[in-house]
């Protein structure tokens, strides 16, 4: 039976149960033991009273029976004194059977006594037919006395089973009282076989050896019997057998035993007149010493009883009191036990946690009044109580000085990440002035290159400024239509060449949002481009739905594994805390912070025939209708803005809701006119954004005459001609602001809508793009 896992009460009740219930078990048992001798000791009076003396009345006239049955078997004539007798000797056994066959004699009498009784019942039925035989002569004088002292045999028998008292010498005087029965039996034997013999004037065949075996062994149980008595009992028996009688009868069974044949001058009324004196005085010396016994067997049951009862109230108290000993001291061991499990608990499962959590809100926690003392005695439980009050205090220590850690920790990574932005603000307003400068093709289009490594360093500042719990800086006043949030996405995008904006349904994102969507889908989408073959397209689509809008991001990589994409989206769908050992998916957690913040969901899906689709849902709170094509006069620091940072997904937005097919910069073509740049300023497109035209200035490098049918570019060709294509666009959305009067032309610093002090329009802070085995959000198992 395994205990381990019981209830510590369990346990302490199967202590208490096992000891008490041995001792309830002996306590029974020795009162069982003790009580069935008293009660056999009362029983004793009842056996006396119902059996003993009813029983000795029988055996008394049975034996007169017996002498005048065989004197007249010896004789020739019928006695009238054996009908008389035959009278007093069936009285007798009618008071024995009521007594017998009465319930209070069956009660006392064991399973012994019981059958003893029935052999006596069945030996007296058989009475009536001896005495017929008797009658009629067809038994001699020997069977004549064995029938009788049959029957009287059988009562002596119930005497002897009646005499199994629990008292050792009381048991030794029942005894002995009973040997001096059966010895006056004998002797009643002897009277009988004589007064036979005298009638007949002879001894039968046998009769005399039968005479002389009775005389000795009625000596024999005498002397036996009277060693068993008392002393006083003995000294009693002893005076009595000096008496003349027994002298006189004792000198004639003397000489019956010497003289083979009946003695011619044998004084048979000697005989009559010694054997009747110490027949009588045997029989008074038994009911007295029975009755003495009786009396004694009452107060030693009583004084057993009463001792009995004694020890048996001292054991129940000594019971009661152990069991109310263990109950009290298995309940407060329970109790003091259950103190400390639940002392315990609550600083597992919400002490500790509530200091963790406040902790981390930035309040301030007393350690002394979180672990407060728990004072639970001095024992073994006061010592483990008092051990975990140290275990709970250092755990409090630990979790504030855990916490306190973690809030340093971040607020050096915030620092770093507010002086790297400081220094890619001022980055990105060199590079600005530098490309609103330079003519150069090939110098513009280093300038773009540079520009757009800055852009994607200010996203990885902005990943330090989310892990350390602040909020990034950029961000819009004004909606922005969901097409360019998502060329501003591609725009901070490395492998941005290998990404296709497919349908897109028109919607705009609200200003405070477009900033952490931008965020959110770079991240997203160079994941996709950087866990898919070089050669595979990601695509990026738009659609409206139910309840908001919902951008999917296609790849067609490896995929994820089920147990792996589980298990990011339950991270995307619960943001967990920054953890710094699971630096490997960084861009997994600012994603969730990002979603999280705005109530984007974001989940992961397998795609078909392979790799993972990302679906980006932007609640309808984040959405409304698209902002028209053009800049108005409070829209134009914020469309400058946008053009800074779509500047290399330039193609541009068409007046319908949706555009379908590739929308990338390499499939733009742009015809070159002239070998430098210029800022002219022909008439925009339907977007508001001029397009820049190649003219030959005089102070340009010689260039080669483009032929009528175009040659085949050079991959550095392509890359010139559409750095050139940027840097007009950009030149462009900065004159058409101009011409509709909203400001300067070229600021050399954009307003910020957060709040937080800075120098252009981006955030100030980005961490050092990740190693090449570092994985970003959304990071697939390949």
């Amino acid at each position: 039976m395994n205990t381990r896992d019981w209830p510590i009460r369990a346990k302490l009740t199967a202590l208490v149960i096992g000891p008490v219930t041995g001792l309830l078990a002996l306590w029974i048992f020795a009162t069982t033991l003790t009580f069935g001798p008293a009660l056999d000791l009362l029983s004793a009076r009842t056996l006396l009273y119902d059996l003993g003396r009813p029983g000795e009345t029988v055996v008394a006239e049975l034996q007169r029976e017996r002498r005048l049955s065989v004197v007249q078997l010896a004789g020739d004539r019928a006695l009238p004194e054996l009908t008389e007798q035959r009278v007093r000797t069936d009285d007798a056994i009618v008071e024995l059977r009521r007594k017998v066959d009465g319930g209070d004699l069956r009660d006392v009498a064991d399973a012994q006594l019981d059958n003893r009784l029935d052999q006596l019942v069945s030996a007296l039925d058989a009475l009536p037919a001896g005495r017929v035989f008797i009658d009629d002569r067809k038994v001699d004088r020997a069977g004549a006395v064995g029938l009788y002292s049959g029957m009287i045999g059988s009562a002596f028998q119930a005497f002897g089973a009646m005499a199994a008292l629990p008292d050792a010498q009381l048991n030794r005087e029942a005894t002995a009282l009973t040997a001096l029965g059966r010895s006056r039996e004998l002797l009643g034997q002897a009277d009988a076989l004589l007064a036979g013999a005298v009638t007949a004037g002879r001894y039968a065949e046998g009769e005399h050896e039968q005479l002389v075996r009775t005389i000795e062994n009625q000596r024999f149980l005498a002397e036996i019997a009277v060693a068993d008595l008392p002393p006083g009992e003995r000294t009693a028996y002893q005076r009595m057998t000096e008496g003349a009688g027994f002298l006189r009868l004792r000198a004639l069974q003397d000489s019956l035993i010497r003289s083979p044949a009946l003695p011619a001058r044998f004084d048979m009324r000697a005989w009559d007149t010694g054997h009747a004196e110490v027949w009588q005085s045997l029989r008074d010396f038994e009911l007295r010493g029975a009755d003495a016994l009786a009396e004694r067997s009452v107060p030693m049951a009583t004084r057993i009883l009463v001792q009995l009862a004694a020890a048996g109230v001292l054991g129940l108290i000594a019971i009661v009191v152990c069991v109310l000993v263990a109950l009290r001291v298995g309940r407060s061991l329970a109790q003091r036990l259950t103190g400390v499990r639940a002392a315990a608990t609550e600083v597992a499962e919400r002490r500790l946690p509530d200091v963790v959590a406040r902790l981390r809100r930035g309040e301030e926690v007393d350690v002394a009044r979180e672990a407060p003392e728990l004072d639970h005695g001095g024992d073994e439980i006061g010592q483990v109580a008092r051990a975990f009050n140290e275990v709970r205090r250092t755990a409090v220590r630990a979790a504030v000085d855990e916490v306190t850690l973690r809030r340093g920790f971040n607020e050096v990574i915030l620092n770093l990440a507010r002086r790297s932005q400081g220094l890619v603000h001022r980055q990105l307003a060199l590079l600005d002035r530098l490309e609103r400068r330079t003519e150069d093709p090939d110098e513009l289009a280093g300038l773009f290159q540079v520009d757009h490594l800055a852009t994607r360093l200010r996203r990885h500042a902005e990943d330090l400024v989310i892990l350390a719990g602040a909020a990034p800086g950029r961000g819009w006043r004004r909606p922005v239509a969901a097409v360019d949030v998502m060329r501003g996405a591609i725009s901070e995008v490395e492998a941005y060449d290998r990404v296709d904006v497919g349908e897109v349904a028109s919607a705009g994102v609200l200003g405070r949002a477009v900033g952490d969507v931008i965020h959110l889908l770079a991240e997203l989408i160079e994941n996709a481009t950087a866990f898919s073959p070089p050669g595979t397209r990601v695509d990026v689509t738009g659609r409206s739905v139910p309840g908001g809008y919902t951008i999917e991001i296609t790849d067609r990589g490896l995929g994820m594994s089920a147990p792996a994409l589980a298990e990011a989206n339950r991270k995307l769908a619960e943001p967990p805390e920054f953890d710094p050992a699971g630096s490997a998916r960084l861009g997994l957690f600012v994603v969730a912070r990002l979603a999280a913040r705005h109530g984007v969901r974001v989940e992961l899906r397998p795609s078909r025939p392979a790799g993972i689709v990302a679906s980006v849902f932007v609640p309808s709170e984040l959405i409304t209708d698209e902002p028209p094509v053009g800049a108005d006069a409070s829209a134009g620091p914020e469309r400058r803005r946008l053009a800074k940072v779509t500047r290399l997904t330039t193609v541009p937005r068409p007046g319908r809701p949706t555009r379908p097919g590739r929308d990338r910069s390499e499939n733009t073509v742009v015809p070159l006119q002239s070998a430098r740049a210029s800022t002219v300023e022909p008439p925009a497109d339907d977007d508001g954004l001029p397009r820049r035209i190649r003219r030959r200035g005089a102070t340009a490098r010689p260039r080669a005459a483009v032929a009528d049918t175009p040659a085949h570019r050079t991959p550095e060709e392509a890359r010139r001609a559409m750095s050139a294509l940027q840097a007009g666009t950009a030149r462009g959305r900065r004159d058409g602001s101009r011409a509709a009067g909203t400001g300067p032309a070229t600021p050399a610093t954009e307003p910020r809508d957060t709040g937080t002090p800075s120098t252009t329009a981006g955030p100030a802070v980005e961490p050092a793009p990740p190693a090449p085995d570092q994985r970003t959000a959304t990071e697939r198992d390949a």
